[in-house]
């Protein structure tokens, strides 16, 4: 018999404890903040790199990438490392970091000293961090929603960057913003230091933590890997396409440094309205894929355009097109890891995902620069369509996301082997990770079919 309480069971509705919100709200600026001061350059850069000793297109796109190499290099260590020494030494210190590579860039004369301080920005790589001390804080039936919170305050940071960073270089140039950049980094110590909760959690979460023994195993998973190749795409798209935007909307629409923050507006928010009613009729009615490979082939189709077409009317349409792929893509990624990825394994397969989309924008902002200096801008619009298609030909292969959920169950003094099998017999029940010596264990189930009462006795309170 289903029981009538599940949806309370599962995913609590009930308001977040003083602590948990505080949590959740400090970290979700804390991360935003950060994300800002990275994303800010992206609408300006292109627009600037001729004030520095020896630019040329490739340095530019090194520029706009390479912080994406040291984060990818660094994401899962310094995750791990917190996990020894404690999740706040790892931050402040990773925010420190990224307030001296923000000096170093402001204070650059060349591009060399612009690409050093980017890729010292990129070594602060706290975003695993910032996510397993969301779990330390925040109770089971919480963590969803506090995690959500991060989730839209990137998404608002990226809004925000593409607006604010054209008015702010207008204003006192490409270092100034730089050194807003690193402005925001002190802010969020202060808020590390003063508002982020010390209580943490007895017992942490395996779901958030990292552990090097799984990764082979999720190496091999066919649907974890077209989503690891479809964050690469993503973002080696984005960053791409960034190193030509800037000079696209001056050029050929006459959009001057000043004007261009509310074009990116119309761009963006005109983007995120347009992919709303495909996600929303994806997850509504179970079409998830058929929404995802859609805004893959329209991505694809606009850089096509992009490149034999373009006009002052045909352009900013295809971009419009592209910011809304981008957002529904960016949106449905990691939902769906979290739908497909192993019990008790998510904290590993997003550290793989977080380093494929880091290495993801390093490798886009690199091409990028190397195919406008080597073929124009055509040729790097025709060869991200390239890429689209190849990315649409393996999302093809995606298996559609069920409505799973996480529970951690109780062993008690039972053996794992027997436990494991005594569980699988609920019906709902897809998989099961117990763990050796901790006593606990971490269920898949379908919210729509489990029978609760067989698994109610082991809850883990």
């Amino acid at each position: 018999m289903l029981d009538n309480n599940l949806d309370t069971a599962l995913n609590d509705s009930s308001l977040f404890s003083r602590l948990e919100k505080r949590a959740a709200v400090s970290l979700a600026s804390l991360y935003g903040f950060r994300m800002l001061g990275l994303f800010m350059v992206l609408p300006i850069l292109a627009l600037y790199i001729d004030d520095y000793r020896g630019a040329s297109p490739l340095l530019l796109g090194i520029t706009l990438g390479v912080y994406g190499l040291t984060q990818a290099a660094l994401q899962i260590p310094l995750g791990l490392l917190s996990d020894k020494i404690g999740r706040r030494p790892v931050i402040v210190g990773g925010l420190l970091v990224f307030i001296l590579g923000s000096v170093v860039a402001a204070t650059a004369e060349s591009m060399t000293g612009l690409i050093i301080g980017r890729a010292i920005q990129g070594a602060g790589a706290i975003a695993s961090t910032l996510m397993a001390l969301v779990s330390d804080l925040t109770s089971e039936e919480n963590r969803t929603k506090a995690m959500a919170t991060i989730g839209a305050s990137i998404g608002l940071s990226f809004m925000l960057a593409m607006i604010i960073g054209p008015l702010i270089a207008s204003a006192v140039g490409l270092a100034g913003v730089f050194w807003v950049t690193a402005l925001l980094g002190c802010l969020g110590i202060i808020i590390v230091m003063r508002w982020v909760p010390r209580a943490v959690a007895v017992e942490r979460n395996r779901e958030t933590q990292t552990d090097l023994k799984q990764i082979r195993g999720l190496l091999k998973d066919p649907n974890l890997l077209r989503l690891n190749f479809g964050i690469f795409a993503l973002h080696l798209t984005l960053m791409a396409a960034f190193v030509v935007i800037p000079v696209l909307l001056a050029e050929e629409l006459g959009m001057v440094g000043s004007d261009l923050w509310w074009v990116y507006l119309i761009l963006l928010g005109g983007g995120f309205v347009a992919m709303l009613p495909a996600m929303i009729a994806g997850e509504k009615y179970q079409r998830q894929k058929l929404s995802f490979t859609s805004a893959v082939g329209c991505m694809t189709v606009a850089m096509l355009l992009l490149a034999l077409l373009r006009s002052p009317v045909l352009t900013p349409i295809m971009l419009l097109m592209f910011f809304a792929a981008f957002n529904l893509l960016e949106a449905s990624l990691p939902s769906w890891l979290s739908k497909v990825c192993p019990p008790g394994q998510k904290g590993t397969a997003m550290g793989l995902y977080s380093t494929c989309q880091f290495f993801g924008a390093f490798v886009g902002g690199v091409l990028g620069g190397w195919s406008v200096q080597r073929f124009g801008v055509d040729g790097l619009f025709l060869l991200l369509a390239a890429i689209g298609c190849v990315w649409w030909v393996f999302a093809l292969g995606l298996q559609a996301p069920r409505a799973l959920q996480t529970v951690v169950l109780n062993v008690g003094d039972m053996e794992c082997e027997n436990f494991a099998k005594l569980i699988l017999k609920v019906p709902g029940v897809d998989d099961i990770l117990v763990i050796e010596g901790e006593q606990l264990a971490y269920a898949k189930v379908d919210k729509k079919t489990v029978d609760m009462s067989g698994l109610k006795p082991y809850f883990n309170r």
